[in-house]
């Protein structure tokens, strides 16, 4: 998924675009990692006063908060998720994701479900899994079945933080995201559940282990999409698992995979 740190210039596009198909999405530009240098305190409080301000200086404290953190801006963030202007509420999103507020969390799992946005959605999806050490499975794997695809795609990265953070759930995150990556009609959305799948695979019991490779298996040799069999090959590839390995090479070998 394609990361960067140009969620100002990102959002000030979508100020203008945001009801078109196509429109960008800070989401995808986003780095989940932030960049949390070269922040003076007084750029930080002026940040801070803008959130209280009018919508254009709202704005200029979301776009901050966005990659910055700071505890302060919590309960500043909290009204602006009901605010009538999708780009705030995105924002203010987004901003909750940088910064995890736990009292924010049941707010958050709300809109989720109820925001008619979809842009909105997808940052959520996007944001819950900085949540993931709360019970927000429930909500993701809601949106991995029946959400458009920008949706379904991070609630599936989502999901598997929250599988991570809750070892009981693993089984039905991952017999989920098996499916989808069997079933989903979008190519990104496939790609993405295969990444999941190898990080979940460690943390699994030999004998649902062999499920999952097999479902990777079955990707890499009969999925339509390159990009997909390319990224299921690279999921089986960082198991690290000499069986696996040698199957792959068996399949080289035969010349049913280059």
């Amino acid at each position: 998924m394609a990361q960067s740190n140009d969620l100002n210039l990102e959002l000030e596009l979508l100020q203008g675009e945001l009801e078109e198909e196509n429109a960008p999405d800070p989401l995808d530009l986003i780095d989940a990692a932030g960049p949390d240098q070269g922040i003076s305190e007084a750029e930080l409080l002026e940040a801070l006063d803008n959130l209280r301000g009018n919508y254009e200086q709202s704005m200029q404290g979301l776009k901050l908060f966005c990659e910055h953190r700071d505890a302060r801006c919590h309960p500043l963030l909290v009204p602006l998720l009901q605010s009538s202007c999708p780009i705030q509420r995105m924002s203010a999103v987004y901003a909750l994701g940088r910064n995890p507020y736990s009292q924010a969390l049941p707010l958050l799992q709300q809109q989720f479900r109820l925001d008619s946005n979809s842009y909105v959605r997808k940052a959520l999806a996007w944001t819950l899994g900085n949540y993931a050490d709360a019970d927000v499975t429930g909500d993701l794997l809601q949106a991995l079945r029946f959400d458009n695809a920008a949706v379904r795609l991070w609630s599936a990265g989502s999901l598997v933080d929250a599988a991570l953070a809750h070892p009981d759930q693993l089984e039905e995150v991952t017999s989920e995201l098996l499916l989808t990556l069997q079933v989903d009609r979008e190519a990104a959305v496939r790609s993405n559940c295969a990444w999941g799948l190898g990080r979940l695979h460690p943390k699994l019991p030999p004998a649902e282990q062999q499920v999952l490779e097999q479902g990777l298996l079955h990707a890499l040799l009969h999925d339509c999409d390159s990009g997909v069999r390319q990224d299921a090959r690279s999921a089986l590839e960082q198991l690290d698992d000499g069986e696996v390995l040698g199957r792959l090479q068996t399949l080289v070998d035969e010349g049913l995979i280059g």
